[in-house]
């Protein structure tokens, strides 16, 4: 319980004064259950023997108010009470399911929400450090796992441990031997089980956990490769893996279900036991069955509501710890903390003049070798950048540095003076475009993907259509069934690589960045449509600063300067025509 008592302290206002509203409910439902056993031996009392009714004292408010005046006329008015009672018990249990499944379920929207948000905005380093199957998994299994294996069992097991306390109390004050006899006998069985299955059911939990991610992983493999697989027949080996991984995850859960069901059977074959023993019991004890009848009815009423209290109490106690680790998983994303974006600080940047590297250098954590070593450079505004060099040279890194994804391990980098740090990088990073060597497209239209993270209605076509005709790509477009309002498919799939590359290059510009840094960007190009995307390149960024990243050199023709990096070092700086005089092939 400790890790839903973590699970709620990252929800709402609202959502805690919800729950107190639902705590109220579970306690007057329990109630009510008290006075529909309660209720029990008048009820039966007056079917047997009206008389003993209509003389008891309690009974007088009920007869003087209803003008009766035999015993015989006081049955009907107490069927109907009865009637009325367990009808009004009803419907407060099925209110309280309905108020609390709504609850936890929205709860878990929150939850999801906020794991989600705190995912997105982590920094860089955390994201290229982790398996994105285990935070897909977090994120919607294991955060399924905090409400239908969590929350919503955490309220049953409350719901039913009070349901169990006013039976037993209610029992106590008409019989205490009896009370005693059943809520021992029941409670050492489920006790004991749950003593012996404690450790199973964590186990098959962290199975569950485990073998859940790596479902996902041959699944996300398996779909994002499927080219290769096609190529090479492999088809069994992934579809191997994905069987022994999802049959653990089936055996675990079965066994768990097997584990939380099965008592129920054996309870109520010790129930109807208990009945047969204690019927047995009064009838000898008593002064006849008619005084034992009541009893009797009232014990196979309590035990009709206590073993499905009973049941549910442990069953909700055996889901939630088989969903143990599954909920450590997911609190594990919901403590990330917020990062910089989040802060209200942050300062704005202005980029008037120059950027500049100061003896940076930088190294990825856990590794001891520094990708980059004592950097040392400065890029003025509006001039064109090369960067050229082999590949693991730190290119890439570079780069990363510059749109501040991530942190100098020594050095610092400064745009006019101003230092880019978690207080400015928001800002910086406001004056970036990026069109990467491989571009994410979603699985919508051109437009949406050109204008990339804005709501439809957002959207301004005309900018849209000038970013496309600049990057060389609108008379393709227009060719489409339905122009930009064409469908890509997911991951761009209906695109060649060249066409991707070209709507990647629409998007930067569609930005109006200050800077735009292109990592290979024109790699899937041929050389014609190459050099026709690079002069529209040069002609429409003739304010603009640019960066690109290449392999060969021709590509960078016409870049104010060239910067060839080697095993971490700025090896040499230069024009276009000095490097292809001191480099005799293309670099890489």
């Amino acid at each position: 319980m400790k890790y839903l008592a973590k699970v709620l302290k990252f929800i709402t206002l609202r959502r805690r004064l919800q729950l107190i509203a639902l705590s109220g409910l579970i306690f007057l439902s329990s109630s009510f259950e008290l006075i529909s056993l309660g209720a029990v031996i008048p009820f039966l009392v007056a079917i047997t023997s009206p008389e003993k009714v209509f003389h008891h004292d309690a009974a007088q408010p009920l007869i003087n108010m209803l003008q009766i005046r035999n015993p015989e006329q006081l049955v009907f008015p107490i069927v109907v009470l009865f009637i009325f009672a367990s009808i009004f018990s009803a419907a407060i249990k099925i209110f309280l399911i309905w108020f609390g499944a709504r609850l936890t379920y929205r709860i878990g929207a929150d939850i999801s929400l906020d794991m989600y948000s705190r995912t997105l905005h982590q920094p860089y380093t955390v994201h290229i450090s982790r398996n994105s199957s285990e935070v897909i998994g977090g994120i919607t299994a294991k955060t399924s796992a905090v409400i239908s294996g969590g929350l919503m069992p955490a309220f049953q097991l409350i719901s039913a441990l009070l349901t169990l306390f006013m039976i037993t109390f209610g029992l106590i004050i008409i019989n205490p031997l009896i009370a005693f006899t059943i809520f021992l006998s029941f409670g050492l069985i489920y006790g004991s089980l749950s003593f012996f299955t404690r450790k199973k059911l964590s186990q098959n939990g962290q199975k569950i956990a485990t073998e859940y991610t790596k479902v996902l992983k041959c699944l996300q493999e398996g779909l994002g490769g499927i080219r290769d697989i096609l190529l090479r027949h492999c088809q069994l080996i992934y579809c191997r893996n994905y069987r022994d991984a999802d049959l653990l995850v089936r055996q675990s859960q079965a066994n768990s279900h097997f584990i939380s069901s099965s008592p129920r059977y054996i309870m109520e074959a010790l129930g109807l036991s208990m009945m047969a023993y204690f019927a047995y019991y009064l009838t000898q004890e008593s002064a006849g069955l008619e005084v034992a009848l009541p009893i009797l009815g009232l014990i196979a009423l309590a035990a009709q509501r206590m073993l499905p209290a009973l049941q549910q109490a442990y069953g909700s106690w055996a889901v939630i710890r088989t969903n143990e680790a599954s909920i450590q998983d997911a609190l594990a994303l919901l403590e990330q903390p917020m990062p910089y974006e989040f802060k209200d600080n942050d300062q704005s940047i202005v980029f008037r003049n120059e950027i500049k590297f100061n003896s940076v250098t930088f190294s990825y954590p856990l590794s001891h070798t520094p990708i980059l070593t004592n950097v040392n450079l400065k890029i003025r505004k509006g001039e064109k950048i090369g960067i050229i060099g082999k590949t693991g040279c730190g290119k890439t890194t570079l780069v990363d540095l510059l749109m501040a994804l991530l942190d100098p391990t020594d050095g610092y980098i400064d745009v006019d003076g101003t230092v880019i740090d978690s207080s400015t990088r928001r800002a910086w990073q406001s004056h970036i475009a990026h069109v990467s060597q491989t571009i994410y497209l979603s699985d919508s239209t051109v437009a949406e993907n050109i204008a990339f993270g804005l709501p439809v209605k957002e959207i301004d076509q005309h900018r849209v259509q000038a970013a496309a005709r600049q990057a060389i790509i609108d008379d393709f477009i227009m060719s489409l069934p339905r122009g930009y309002q064409s469908i890509v498919g997911e991951r761009g799939i209906a695109l060649s690589g060249g066409q991707r590359q070209r709507i990647g290059i629409a998007r930067a510009l569609y930005n109006r960045a200050d800077v735009i840094i292109f990592d290979e960007a024109t790699s899937a190009l041929d050389n014609s449509t190459e050099d026709l995307v690079m002069d529209s390149i040069d002609k429409i960024c003739q304010d603009l600063t640019v960066v690109i990243i290449a392999h060969r050199l021709s590509t960078l023709k016409k870049c104010d300067r060239i910067i060839e990096l080697k095993n971490g070092f700025i090896e040499r700086t230069g024009s276009y025509i000095y490097m292809t005089s001191v480099t005799s092939s293309d670099v890489d």
